[in-house]
């Protein structure tokens, strides 16, 4: 996929926002998710408005390489989900909550 300078491949593969770490799965996300560029704005405070219509842009007119792009990271981040092992302190706060839940009890009433 040819890249317009307004974004940047990664050594690793990840495709960026020039300048910013934000990467392009990130904007693509919250605009697949129907936020315009001002909610995508108040979740990136960095980026430009005209930048983040530029990157929905990019995506509009390379559609089949973007989604491809976002199909692949998202299956990555579902492949690394599945393989972390909790901590002993996140399973325990996984235990209570399930003790609670099953007690009737709400986080609320704490």
């Amino acid at each position: 996929m040819d890249l317009p300078d307004f974004l940047t491949l990664w050594p690793k593969g990840e495709i960026v926002l020039t300048g910013h770490r934000i990467g392009l799965y990130s904007v693509i996300d919250l605009a697949e998710r129907g936020c315009s560029p001002d909610e995508i704005r108040e979740e990136f405070p960095t980026l430009d408005r005209d930048l983040i219509r530029k990157v929905i842009a990019f995506r509009e007119s390379h559609r089949a390489e973007v989604d491809a792009y976002i199909a692949e990271y998202r299956a990555d981040l579902d492949r690394q989900e599945t393989a972390a092992v909790p901590s002993q302190p996140v399973l325990r706060i996984r235990r209570l909550l399930a003790e609670r839940a099953a007690s009737g009890q709400s986080s609320a009433n704490s």
